[in-house]
């Protein structure tokens, strides 16, 4: 079968940046799929996107002009439906015939086969491949209904038919162009009110003509490059930048980098076409400002890179891309300087008023900020963490370090009603920690306030101090419980609180900090500074704070098996969790492991069984030599393992009781726990109970049987 390649591209207005990747890729992704559906394209062909502000666009790689005929076998009913007693076809037999296109001449070609308990007719014939035309048009329309689109844009297309008018279009931005080679032949599909054809557009403004005509679908890129001034791959496009803007950065010196932030760079690369990265500076007054205002204001306003030197301190010097080449660069270079000038200066304004007040003098303020309808302000909000703080600091470091979490807690979220932060949610934290060395308060006290919005993310570094930790804590805890306990919970993908990141951060701070803090003490301790405002969501939070620390043990490659093990014990110290599976995998691979789980399952049914039955040991009780030998075993073993459990060694107390592997299996082989002697049926329970407890101290063994 003859193959040639195939280019598909939608030429546009200004595609959003921020969505344009996900848009190419699931251009070009939906489309080969399609194309491969259908026979048309190998399930190895090669699927390049493309994508730039004013295209999407897709190369796939060997695909037929019409796809290979296939053999189709279909059930048409059983025998006894569609042929009489003589064998000769029944109405609805031709029916069915005639609905496929055949007539009563078919008849003696049908298969009989068997379809469960009854002999049913087939009825084979082939399937005519589809023309690439007729697919490719599917391809299109399905690529087109499945993209990820933000928004759609409602816009009047004229109507191409002889009575003039105009139809009304849905897409993300208005299309005026479409492309459909195949090798070099046009194929004939439509979309979006276009007809496919063989000419595009380049840049706006440095194409060397326009139209740009296309020779075929491999010189796609290579033209567009040459005649049009674009280039049209995403990835290549954000490569050049990268390339380009290192270039530049080494031409300043001074062991100069730009800033890395691959989302600014992605969003950049949506915007141009044609890169061209510029070097700008400004005027050296402005690093007076804390660098993070001035980082934020240019890449979030402007979409500059900063220039960072070797210590990483801002330099007065940025790099711009620019989407043009001009032979002079120089009015480009000054119209972005004197643009930024602007921003920075209202960033310095905004930093010299906020420090003409105090945090402590704006606390008041934060009652005129609200926080959540049932919740109150974010003065409430203060107090609430205030006391949450208090209370930890208490249980770490007793009063002193409780005064200062006291402090920083009052003091976190004053920030809030500052104009910097008003115009920068983004800075809210930093600037509290700037403002707070300002007002002449300790290191500790501003590193708390910067970083107890730490972890902010995935990945991201833990507050730097323990009275951070304390405040970080605390003001998680007061969220999760409060938002639990109105019953605001996340669902499914949304999470408007930021729940689950709350959750991370609590496990993240008890575990990786060490802290000697039991959950659920932590939780209980939170609930009484909100009053009557709430009601106690305990039990579900617990649920949920576990259920994001097993997945985030699974994340790090413990097996669920596992992670169920240790966690259905509820473990209190969350800083004990990795001891506990590495002493469970340790257990996991004795000989002995399999039937001590399978027995700890079976003990466990039984006492769930005849919960209340059992009673205290009493040796003089036992009869069968075999519940004499466990109770012996136990009597040897499990005083060295509760030792071992005591003083943190998870893995050496199980691996004691696997000696108890032997004299368990004898216990069931020749005991009958439910004796008719009542006295002896407790007896032998209690054993059983106390077994039970010295096994699953670490971890649910009998959540390893299979």
């Amino acid at each position: 079968m003859t193959t040639k390649n195939l280019l598909v591209e939608l030429f546009v207005e200004e595609l959003p940046p921020k969505a344009l990747k996900k848009l190419g890729d699931a251009f070009a992704g939906v489309l080969a799929e399609q194309l491969k559906t259908q026979g048309l394209a190998a399930a190895d062909a090669v699927v390049t996107p493309f994508a730039s502000p004013r295209r999407l666009a897709a190369h796939v790689t060997g695909v037929a002009a019409k796809a290979a005929d296939k053999a189709v076998s279909q059930k048409l009913m059983p025998v006894s439906v569609g042929l009489d007693a003589s064998g000769a076809p029944t109405p609805a037999l031709l029916k069915r015939l005639a609905g496929l296109g055949a007539d009563a001449s078919a008849v003696a070609g049908l298969k009989r086969a068997m379809d469960g308990k009854a002999e049913a007719l087939f009825f084979d014939s082939v399937q005519p491949g589809v023309e690439l035309a007729a697919g490719l048009q599917k391809a299109l329309d399905e690529a087109i209904a499945r993209l990820p689109i933000p928004k759609v844009m409602s816009y009047q297309l004229e109507t191409d038919c002889e009575l003039p008018g105009w139809s009304s279009v849905n897409f993300v931005r208005p299309a005026h162009g479409l492309v459909a080679l195949h090798g070099a032949d046009v194929v004939p599909v439509k979309a979006l009110g276009l007809k496919a054809g063989n000419v595009t557009h380049g840049h706006r403004f440095e194409a060397a003509m326009d139209p740009v005509p296309l020779a075929d679908a491999d010189s796609y890129a290579a033209t567009m490059a040459k005649d049009g001034a674009v280039i049209a791959s995403f990835a290549e496009r954000k490569d050049e930048i990268k390339q380009q803007l290192a270039a530049a950065a080494a031409k300043v010196g001074g062991g100069c980098q730009p800033i890395d932030d691959d989302a600014l760079l992605e969003e950049v690369t949506a915007l141009v076409e044609r890169p061209n990265v510029l070097i700008c500076e400004f005027e050296k007054q402005f690093l007076d400002v804390p660098q993070e205002c001035l980082i934020l204001t240019m890449k979030a306003n402007q979409k500059y890179f900063p220039l960072l030197d070797a210590q990483g301190k801002l330099t007065n010097k940025f790099l711009v891309v620019s989407n043009i080449r001009p032979d002079d660069a120089s009015a480009v270079i000054g119209g972005n300087e004197r643009v930024v000038r602007p921003r920075l200066a209202d960033a310095k304004f905004f930093f010299d008023q906020d420090r003409k007040k105090t945090l402590e003098s704006r606390v008041p303020a934060l009652a005129k900020v609200v926080y959540h309808n049932k919740l109150g302000t974010q003065g409430e909000r203060m107090e609430r963490v205030c006391a949450i703080a208090e209370t930890i600091g208490l249980q770490l470091g007793g009063p002193e370090l409780a005064a200062r979490s006291l402090l920083a807690a009052r003091l976190a979220k004053t920030d809030l009603v500052t104009d910097m932060v008003g115009e920068f949610p983004e800075l809210q934290g930093i600037m509290g920690g700037y403002y707070a060395r300002h007002d002449g308060l300790s290191e500790d006290i501003a590193f708390s306030i910067e970083d107890h919005y730490k972890p902010r993310f995935a990945g991201d570094e833990l507050p730097r101090t323990q009275t951070g930790v304390v405040v970080a804590l605390a003001d998680k805890l007061e969220t999760l419980v409060g938002m639990f306990g109105i019953g605001n919970l996340p669902t499914g993908d949304k999470d408007p609180f930021a729940l689950r990141r709350h959750a991370l951060g609590v496990i993240r701070m008890l575990v990786e900090k060490d802290l000697p803090l039991e959950l659920s003490a932590l939780l209980s301790g939170a609930a009484p500074a909100f009053g009557d405002k709430i009601t106690d969501a305990t039990p579900a939070l617990t649920d949920f704070i576990y259920d994001r620390l097993a997945g985030g043990l699974r994340e790090q490659g413990a097996s669920a098996q596992e992670v169920d093990a240790v966690l259905a014990l509820r473990p209190q110290r969350l800083a004990d969790v990795a001891q506990r599976l590495q002493a469970v995998r340790a257990f996991a691979a004795l000989p002995e492991a399999p039937a001590l789980a399978a027995a700890n399952k079976r003990i466990g049914n039984i006492l769930k069984k005849s919960e209340g039955e059992g009673a205290a040991v009493n040796p003089a009780l036992f009869v069968e030599a075999a519940e004499k030998d466990l109770y012996a075993a136990m009597q040897a073993t499990v005083p060295a393992a509760n030792t071992k459990f005591d003083a943190g060694d998870y893995t050496a107390s199980l691996q004691a009781l696997a000696a108890l592997r032997t004299p368990v299996d004898a216990f069931f082989d020749g005991v009958m726990v439910n004796a008719e002697d009542p006295a002896l049926k407790a007896n032998r329970l209690g054993l059983l109970k106390s077994l039970h407890e010295a096994m699953n101290r670490v971890a649910d063994l009998s959540r390893l049987a299979a």
